[in-house]
Order: structure tokens, then C-alpha cells, then sequence
């Protein structure tokens, strides 16, 4: 009989706790960040919207041929972008590949054998080096890294590489400068982001590897890296991205000569330096025109280098989880 009235007795209910301004606050939070992100999507679409807006006289003369032209000569008005393309590609790419494997050392350094009184001060004068300005970067690979390099490393490269053509006469400025000072640049926000993805592998899965005999480089070979690929990949696009629109360092060490040749050694020109060189002082209209069609081209570019991270990074996540 207690047993039925004590089942037929409602159920007395927790203590609300949840205020008013609780509830306000839950749905002002999906606002606010919704708005945000609605707002990064216009503030893009805006740009680019205003990019092929001003772009679209050169785009109507040249058409797409403007891409592969490699004629750029303001006196007769005719403008093409090939040289340019191909610089940025050349000075990003090479950047990237001298970038990746220091950023990756770097990262495993700080995260894996760096005593613990060091870790932190290193990690924080890597991640400042993000902070110093393009145009002093720029400074100082003319007045300190220029005479070293043109001193010493491309006469070393030149003396041992010579044969193959990228590697002829030194010069102190140039392509070859140009990718050690996007390097330089790119490497604290590739290191950053490995360390970060080093540290979050699970502990206990690399104590396990050590537990089955596995040396510490056993353990980053066969763990961690399969862990953290496709974030590793994701880290060097944006690197790459960050190389891809560098204008003023480029344009204080690349010496921009007109056109790019096979010599790395040699003057080259990029999308971003071009435009920070002419824009100011452009001539006609379609001079201008053209060089806002430069910056649609690098916007591209760098839409389609992102684009390409997403798709890597979901790959290795769905071959991990598989």
C-alpha cells in the first residue's frame, strides 16, 4: 500500500537554478556568433566582389589570355600576368619547402626533448618572430642576410650545384632571397601549429609505444605523425598562405626584374610585388585595371591553396578514423 503511494506521488522536481538573464544569455551567444560568422563570409565576399568589380575592364580587353601573357608594358598599354604567376608560385613553393621541415623540427623540439626551463622562452621568441614587420624582415635580409648569403651559401651552391641550371651566377638579391625571407616568415606560424598538434597527442598512447620497446623516434615516426598529418598539412598551406601574399619583404629582396628566368639566383618579380611597385604610379586606366586583375589572380590563388588544405586535412581525418 506504501509502495502504490509512494508511485502515485508526483515526483518533486529539482531546484531551478537557471535565471532568466541564463536564458537570454544562451540565445545572445548563438546570435553574436552567427552574426560573426555571417559577417567574416560578407566581409570576403565583399572583397572579392570589389576586386572583380574594378578588375572587370582588364578582364573584358584581355580575357582569360591575360593568365599565360607574358607581356607587361605600360607604354603600348598590354599586360599579362604569366611572369608574375609563375614568381609567386616559384618564391612560395620554395619558401614552403625550406619552411616545413625547420617549422616541423621545431615544433618536435619544443614539444619532445626541450628541458622544460627552455621550452618556454624559446617557444615564445619563435612565436614573436610572427610579430616582427614584413618591411624591417625585408631591412635586414638586404643589409645582414643579402651580403651573407651572396658571400657564402650561393657560391657554396653554385660551386657544388653548378650544372643544374637553377643554380648559376650568385646574386645578392633575388629569387633565392625572396624564399629564404617568405621561410623566415613562415616559419613561426608552421612551428606554432605543430607544437600545438604535438603536444595534444594522447599521452598515453605514446607511453604505450615506448612500453612495447619503441626509441623516441619510433615513437614520433610510428605515433605521432600518423596523429597529427593532416594538421601538419594544414599548418604548411597556411604557411603557404602566408607566403603567397607577402608583398613588401618580396619586393625589398627580389630584386624584381622583368623577365623571371631559370636561375634562381637571378631578379624575379611576384603578383604582390608587382603591385606594390606600380600601383601608385600607374599610368592609364587599363594599367590600373590590370593590376587589380593581379590581385583577383593572387586572390584566387590563395582561395584555391585553402581550399586544397580542407580537402587534405578531411581526408587523413576520415583515413585515421578508418
Amino acid at each position: 500500500m506504501e509502495a502504490a503511494t509512494a508511485q502515485a506521488r508526483p515526483a518533486t522536481g529539482l531546484r531551478r537554478t537557471r535565471r532568466l538573464a541564463d536564458r537570454i544569455g544562451d540565445r545572445g551567444l548563438n546570435v553574436v556568433t552567427a552574426l560573426a560568422a555571417i559577417l567574416s563570409v560578407l566581409i570576403v565576399a565583399g572583397i572579392a566582389w570589389q576586386v572583380i568589380d574594378k578588375a572587370l575592364p582588364s578582364i573584358r580587353h584581355f580575357g582569360i589570355a591575360f593568365v599565360w601573357h607574358d607581356v607587361w608594358n605600360p607604354v603600348t598599354d598590354v599586360y599579362g600576368a604569366r611572369e608574375y604567376l609563375i614568381g609567386t608560385l616559384v618564391t612560395s613553393f620554395g619558401a614552403v619547402l625550406i619552411a616545413a621541415p625547420l617549422s616541423i623540427a621545431i615544433g618536435l623540439f619544443l614539444s619532445e626533448l626541450a628541458p622544460p626551463a627552455i621550452r618556454g622562452p624559446i617557444g615564445s621568441l619563435v612565436d614573436m618572430l610572427a610579430a616582427v614587420p614584413s618591411v624591417v624582415i625585408g631591412l635586414w635580409g638586404i643589409y645582414v642576410l643579402g651580403p651573407f648569403v651572396f658571400h657564402n651559401i650561393e657560391p657554396w651552391l653554385h660551386s657544388w650545384f653548378g650544372f643544374i641550371p637553377i643554380f648559376g651566377t650568385p646574386s645578392s638579391a633575388g629569387v633565392f632571397m625572396a624564399m629564404l625571407v617568405l621561410a623566415i616568415m613562415a616559419t613561426p606560424i608552421i612551428s606554432s601549429v605543430c607544437r600545438e598538434l604535438f603536444v595534444n597527442v594522447p599521452k598515453d598512447v605514446q607511453e604505450a609505444a615506448y612500453g612495447i620497446g619503441a626509441t623516441r623516434w619510433e615513437m614520433v615516426r610510428g605515433v605521432i605523425f600518423p596523429q597529427v598529418r593532416g594538421g601538419i598539412i594544414a599548418a604548411i598551406i597556411l604557411g603557404l598562405g602566408r607566403a603567397l601574399g607577402e608583398a613588401i619583404a618580396v619586393t625589398q629582396v627580389i630584386g624584381n626584374g622583368f623577365p623571371l628566368h631559370l636561375n634562381v639566383f637571378g631578379t624575379g618579380v611576384t603578383l604582390a610585388s608587382q603591385l606594390a611597385n606600380q600601383y601608385s604610379s600607374a599610368l592609364t586606366p587599363l594599367h590600373v585595371t590590370s593590376l587589380l586583375y593581379l590581385g583577383l589572380i593572387l586572390l584566387v590563388v590563395t582561395f584555391i591553396t585553402n581550399l586544397a588544405a580542407q580537402l587534405i586535412v578531411r581526408r587523413f581525418d576520415r583515413l585515421l578514423r578508418g
